[in-house]
């Protein structure tokens, strides 16, 4: 943001009672938008800080602006504390099973009936329905939900390479905050927020649902689908090098002929038309595969860029560390590592894909160490050092 210019959601308070990925996604955002987040972790600090392999980055990518208090929801004490810093609160979030915050009285009809201007966000596997008693995971709704069959190969159903219902489910949930709180700031009213890993997917397949009303076909997988656009892949070129071309429109068709010396392509008939090549495909891309395995993928990134045509090198998320335009443009920030072995040192998170008043939103609070901030939101509550002492005594908060 411009010097001295607030962040949009400077102000309001946010409790999150989230785990995992999904909510706290949606707590992140809130967070990078300049929001007071305030993580509810159990007395074992959240699980996802010591996950192994594909979940070892759970926490740090998506707890950084926050603040972190750990309370014991089980403890009699410790909901009580936790309702009192829901009473201070503009949002609170939630990712648990259906009914689970009813038996500690953070459900939303407790805290709305004393705080009525109090938006709450309810992130689920389900919206409410015949499947809202299921236990739900990223990979669950990638299966019943399309997304598995059209990624994979026909026969071989396989879940997309990151945990994309989670995020987008989590970024669905902040975006009806967003609108809560303009309606809040109309009727004085808050309300109840509801985003579902399943529904996120569903949303995610909805083009080739529609692609199959209009076509009466059903879409194919994506390995095997028929593409709409004639030369769009992936192509082995020499050194067995990979890298993705594409040319969407007739102009691009002809540019690429150009630029490559395949005269004799743009001038064949077959291969007049966009619609011609994809009619074509079978002919027309077993003849571009031996022709392109002449460049290494470099010279053809010179080329397509020079061009402006679409293109790709095939990069392991590693790599984007080193990826210049995101180290120019200020993509990635450094975020300190609460957990694990690596723990105080620091390592690049990506932010936010979204510039305001044309900025990045950064990192104004690391990712919390366990309740790093239990003892200063308690105090704020009206607890005494001996209060504080005491509710650890009896393991109501930690």
């Amino acid at each position: 943001m411009t010097p001295n210019k607030k962040l949009p959601l400077e102000g309001l308070r946010v409790v999150e009672f989230t785990h995992m990925v999904m909510g706290p996604t949606c707590g992140m955002v809130l967070a990078d938008m300049g929001a007071e987040v305030i993580k509810v972790e159990p007395i074992e600090g959240d699980r996802t800080r010591h996950l192994l392999g594909s979940g070892a980055g759970f926490f740090p990518m998506f707890n950084r602006n926050k603040k972190s208090i750990k309370i014991n929801l089980q403890s009699p004490e410790g909901a009580e504390m936790a309702r009192r810093l829901c009473a201070t609160a503009d949002v609170v979030a939630e990712n648990f099973k259906p009914g689970a915050m009813v038996k500690y009285g953070l459900d939303h009809a407790s805290l709305s009936a004393t705080n009525p201007k109090l938006i709450y966000a309810s992130l689920k596997g389900f919206l409410p329905g015949p499947y809202d008693h299921r236990t739900a995971l990223d990979e669950v709704v990638q299966m019943m939900g399309g997304l598995a069959y059209m990624t994979g190969r026909p026969g071989d159903p396989l879940r997309a390479g990151t945990s994309v219902n989670d995020i987008m489910g989590g970024m669905f949930g902040a975006i009806g905050v967003l609108g809560a709180l303009i309606q809040r700031g109309i009727t004085g009213r808050g309300q109840e927020i509801q985003s579902a890993l399943f529904e996120n997917n569903v949303f995610l397949v909805g083009q080739h649902m529609l692609q199959y009303a209009i076509t009466g076909k059903a879409a194919e997988p994506m390995p095997n689908r028929i593409s709409a656009w004639a030369v769009y892949d992936v192509f082995t070129v020499k050194n067995g090098e990979q890298i993705f071309l594409a040319a969407v429109s007739d102009a691009q068709w002809a540019t690429f002929c150009d630029v490559l010396g395949f005269a004799d392509l743009k001038a064949d008939p077959r291969y007049g038309s966009n619609n011609a090549r994809v009619s074509q495909r079978n002919v027309m891309m077993p003849e571009l595969r031996s022709r392109l395995e002449a460049f290494t993928a470099a010279e053809l990134t010179i080329i397509f860029e020079k061009a402006g045509l679409p293109f790709a090198p095939i990069a392991k998320p590693e790599e984007l560390f080193d990826d210049p335009h995101l180290n120019a443009t200020g993509g990635l920030a450094d975020v300190r590592l609460t957990d694990g072995p690596r723990a105080g040192q620091t390592a690049r998170a990506a932010l936010l894909p979204f510039t305001m008043d044309g900025q990045r939103l950064g990192v104004r609070q690391e990712p919390p160490f366990q309740g790093e901030n239990t003892d200063a939101l308690l105090a704020e509550l009206g607890l005494t050092a001996q209060d504080i002492q005491h509710l650890r005594t009896i393991r109501a908060v930690a």
